[in-house]
């Protein structure tokens, strides 16, 4: 996505990562004429700000140059002392080579030119600072020269050795990118050669057998000191080579997109997976080199682009110089074209303001831009996302104690840089031991199956009544037969119960006992059960009716159709109306017989008049009855006083269905929470491991208890 522009005829040097704001230097390019033919030549400084959204750089220095120029290079020499910016050098023709004060410029205080020199027997083509030492400088012109310059003397260079033969232009030259004293230079004819400046003289020659291989461009790999690029301007082979000094009989790899000659490389310094060329397809192609494909391209341009380079402050971002006279700014993250648009719209229209500009004396109307309608406002980033937002590291914990890391695993020796997987570690953190030691022991008793022994050693260890009770509720609800298991540790026996019975059947029903206060938890099951006389009388009135239907002793039958209420019920159960003669009993309060003619009528009848029975008797014990005859368990759960919950999960575990009894302890459960107070609130995680409910009973027990210790945690492990 093009974010900035400026239209110069010019050769082009950004300012060094460690310069803020970021500066993009153009000097006016020789053997290239505008439509002016103008050949002054000028050196300008313009700063790059990407939070305006305009595509314009503003100008921040100028300065006329008496010589144009073939290259341009802006290195740290003097940063932070005499130069804070740093200089720019300039290749010009007739081996002129000229030193620039930076700040002089920006400034315009003072003579920029700081050093001149003309050495050189030609146009100076090459330049390239020493990533290592900012004071070195190597340059390379006609005639197989190469100069290394030190900028503290400008005046004596030396040179790296014998000149190559046969003499021909030097057309790149460039510093390894990990070994200081290691320079390259490369040839139109397609040759390269790597000199060692500690011994004065070149170590290796590279060159392409097809001899069609024109080296337009050079560039070492940022990370791996034994591999360089060469691109080739020849339209026959189009192609750009990947080189590794180790192997140097043969290409290592040859990256093939464009179809016709590669103009210019540049790699990426913060990350070697990006590799920039353009070519005189008008197209700029953005590669991964280690595996060989295109990541990102540029629209097609109507001209060629003789020159690509990233920034090196912002990585995302790269220009390029065109011969059509234009320098453009663009990023490989993609973005919204729309900003733009609104901006130049804008721009339009200021320039049409509402003056008088024909002295008419009548000002012109607003000015209405028609909206541009674009076929792609969204451009799309590279393929692949580059190494500076990738994460190289990170960590996590896991259950357990367990930490997990990873981190980007590099490259073993110098090989080409590849794409390697992460490396993952895992590692365990001990800070509480005696918690690991209890987690181990479940651990254990759950891969052994034995969880029986294991809850009664919880039960024999138990210091808190509340804690044995519910490790005997746990152990309880893993043995067989645990309904009725878990009805004694409520407190209720079948044996037990039956013994009551047989004693009050001897000794006679006991007389009417007095309903438990609210808040009693002295109330047993009887108190529950025997609320009321009328409940008794109720349920042990005698029948009227079949007692004057059938007297004792009668030794014939009469049957009375009377018009009184017996003669009419007679008179229904002649005809076969069981509703009409349950309805006469219900009318007159005979409930007993109305209940014992129902289920002759059949089980509709029977549930119906049990139902308006239970709906004129509005007693405890009338309550239980109706849930108990009608199976809805849920009137129990909802309706009774929460001091009696151990007689309703009695209920429960004796008549609700499997598949309804988990959501009934759970409901109770959930009542004894949210109505009950304290100690309520720990009886209802007794509900849950009835229910078993291992996630309710977690967060009733977590509610109800000091959890600051992990040793207060052991009971979440079931």
């Amino acid at each position: 996505m093009k974010l900035k522009e400026i239209e110069r005829t010019a050769v082009q040097a950004w300012s060094p990562a460690n310069n803020h704001p970021i500066y993009l230097a153009t000097g006016t390019s020789a053997q290239q004429l505008d439509a002016s033919f103008s050949t002054n030549a000028n050196l300008e400084i313009f700063e790059v700000d990407f939070r305006d959204p305009s595509l314009d750089m503003k100008q921040k220095g100028a300065l006329p140059a008496s010589n144009r120029f073939h290259k341009l290079m802006w290195g740290n020499f003097g940063n932070g002392s005499a130069e804070p910016s740093g200089v720019l050098v300039g290749g010009g023709d007739n081996g002129v080579l000229t030193m620039y004060s930076v700040q002089r410029i920006l400034t315009s205080k003072g003579d920029p030119v700081i050093g001149q020199t003309e050495k050189h027997s030609g146009p100076v083509r090459a330049l390239d600072f020493n990533p290592f030492q900012s004071n070195l400088l190597a340059s390379g012109a006609n005639d197989s020269e190469i100069f290394i310059w030190d900028l503290n003397n400008f005046s004596v260079p030396m040179t790296p050795g014998t000149k190559s033969q046969p003499h021909e232009d030097i057309s790149v030259v460039s510093w390894n990118r990990q070994v200081q004293h290691i320079l390259s230079s490369a040839h139109p004819s397609g040759k390269a050669v790597v000199w060692d400046l500690r011994k004065n003289e070149p170590i290796i020659k590279v060159s392409d057998h097809s001899n069609r291989m024109h080296c337009s461009g050079m560039a070492w790999h940022p990370e791996v000191a034994t591999q360089l690029v060469l691109s080739s301007e020849d339209d026959r082979l189009p192609v750009i080579q990947i080189w590794d000094l180790r192997f140097a009989t043969s290409p290592l790899s040859q990256l093939e997109g464009h179809t016709r000659g590669v103009l210019a490389v540049s790699w990426c310094q913060a990350d070697p997976e990006l590799l920039l060329s353009s070519a005189k397809d008008n197209r700029i192609l953005c590669w991964n080199p280690s595996m060989g494909e295109v990541v990102y391209e540029l629209p097609i341009r109507s001209q060629w682009c003789f020159d690509v380079q990233w920034c090196p402050r912002n990585p995302s971002v790269f220009s390029a110089a065109t011969f059509d006279g234009w320098i453009n700014v663009y990023s490989v993250m993609g973005g919204n074209l729309e900003a733009q648009q609104r901006t130049q719209a804008d721009k339009i229209s200021s320039s049409f303001n509402n003056l008088d500009p024909f002295g008419t004396g009548q000002s012109l109307p607003p000015l209405q831009v028609p909206e541009q309608v674009t076929q792609t406002t969204l451009i799309p980033p590279l393929k692949k996302p580059p190494k500076w937002i990738r994460r190289p590291v990170g960590v996590s914990f896991a259950f357990g104690g367990k930490l997990i890391t990873f981190g980007h695993t590099k490259a073993p020796g110098q090989q080409m840089q590849q794409t390697y997987p992460h490396q993952v570690f895992i590692s365990q953190v001990t800070t509480e031991t005696e918690f690991l030691l209890r987690s181990k022991e479940l651990q254990m008793a759950l891969q052994s199956g034995n969880l029986l022994d294991y809850c009664q050693g919880k039960i024999q260890t138990a210091k808190l009544p509340v804690d044995e009770n519910l490790w005997n509720f746990l152990k309880v609800n893993l043995e067989q037969d645990s309904r009725t298991k878990l009805l004694k540790l409520l407190g209720y026996s079948k044996e037990d119960l039956q013994k009551k019975i047989t004693s009050c059947l001897s000794n006679g029903i006991p007389d009417k006992q007095p309903l438990p206060e609210a808040g009693d938890k002295n109330a047993g099951p009887d108190q529950l059960l025997m609320n009321s006389s009328d409940d008794v009388a109720a349920v042990s009135s005698s029948s009227a009716f079949f007692d004057n239907l059938i007297p004792q002793n009668m030794s014939t039958l009469e049957i009375p159709v009377t018009e009184d209420t017996d003669g009419l019920i007679s008179q229904a159960l002649l005809l076969g109306n069981f509703e009409g003669a349950v309805e006469l009993c219900m009318r007159a309060e005979r409930f007993a017989d109305a209940i014992i003619l129902a289920i002759a009528g059949g089980d509709k009848l029977l549930k119906e008049t049990q139902k308006r029975y239970f709906a004129k008797q509005k007693t405890n014990l009338s309550v239980l009855l109706s849930s108990i005859v009608q199976q809805n368990w849920q009137d129990i759960v909802c309706m009774c006083d929460l001091q009696s919950w151990k007689e309703a999960l009695a209920i429960l575990l004796t008549y609700s269905k499997h598949e309804d009894y988990t959501q009934l302890c759970d409901m109770l459960g959930a009542r004894l929470e949210s109505e009950g107070d304290a100690a309520l609130s720990n009886d209802a995680c007794l509900c849950y491991i009835s229910s078993g409910n291992v996630e309710r009973l977690v967060e009733c027990w977590v509610k109800n208890h000091e959890t600051s210790s992990p040793l207060a945690l052991q009971v979440q492990a079931l």
